[in-house]
């Protein structure tokens, strides 16, 4: 279990009282019901230089993903697989609470969940990244970079880094006797993918279960269950947050949630592959819509 720092902010008595008032009438204060996600937004193809990209929305929350692919040595222990290498961060300017630094132990604690969902169930086929075994093998970086904190960050990375996988396309080698390897990034071949992953997070306020918390209930939760579910229904990754308890008719519940909401996800996944926008586009219509909204000047 980990116990995740709240994001620092502070909620006024009178708006958690008006969620926890709501949450007893099952509904929420944008107007949801307990096992609703907001909008879910997924743009593939939007950083032209990387090998795969992806930003993912899910409501306000933003996470942009881009995969860079390089040689190296394989691990010890694998030697006849590629090197799959996880990494998050927080962008300051995602919230008014974060500041520069090298990654919190959030961005860490997100990377690792998005990491092991990927890894237990094989979603890549690292045994086709294989060059010279033993020797050689395809490194596969997968950056993501969250741009809007407005809670449930973990779901939006793994949407984002999804996303990016399923564009990335893998550079061609030559070897010369050698056994020097030279790529060839004009010749490519998709990247190896055996499944889908996606991650659905429940958060417990009171005696309720809410999917997809807003920053809002995010503060205030007494604890958070993330669920991975690959593309065939099979649960891949559980993480437990927060102090609180879920009983055994709580995680029945959460894991139906999942288990719905996980098909909502992969769908958006699925409609937006092969789609390409730019990311000026993307971003452009973004700031747009804050505007419109009145959350920046």
């Amino acid at each position: 279990m980990s116990i995740t720092p709240t994001s620092g902010r502070i909620i006024p008595r009178l708006r958690r009282d008006t969620i926890l008032s709501l949450l007893e009438k099952d509904t929420r204060l944008d107007g949801r019901k307990l096992n609703e996600y907001r909008e879910i937004v997924v743009a593939p193809g939007v950083i032209p230089k990387s090998e795969g990209s992806a930003l993912a929305r899910i409501g306000s929350t933003t996470a942009i993903a881009g995969v860079k692919i390089g040689v190296g040595t394989p691990f010890p222990d694998t030697p006849n697989e590629g090197v799959l290498t996880v990494n998050v961060e927080f962008v300051p300017l995602a919230s008014p609470t974060l500041e520069p630094g090298p990654p919190d132990e959030n961005a860490i604690e997100i990377a690792r969940v998005i990491d092991r969902c990927l890894r237990e169930i094989r979603a890549i086929d690292l045994s086709k990244l294989v060059i010279i075994p033993g020797e050689k093998v395809y490194i596969i970086w997968l950056d993501i970079y969250i741009l809007d904190h407005d809670g449930n960050v973990l779901d939006a990375s793994m949407l984002a880094g999804m996303a990016a996988l399923l564009d990335t396309r893998v550079p061609k080698v030559e070897i010369d006797e050698k056994k020097n390897v030279r790529i060839i990034r004009d010749e490519t071949t998709p990247l190896p993918i055996n499944h889908k992953v996606v991650t659905v997070s429940i958060a417990k306020i009171g005696n309720k279960l809410i999917v997809d918390p807003n920053l809002d209930e995010d503060d205030i939760v007494d604890a958070k269950i993330t669920i991975g579910i690959s593309d065939d229904g099979r649960i891949v990754g559980l993480q437990k947050a927060g102090p609180g308890v879920f009983t055994y008719d709580d995680l029945r519940l959460a894991i139906k949630y999942a288990k719905e909401n996980s098909v909502k996800l992969l769908r958006a996944l699925e409609e937006k592959k092969g789609t390409k926008i730019s990311l000026n586009s993307v971003l452009k219509s973004y700031v747009e819509e804050k505007i419109l909204k009145h959350q920046i000047i």
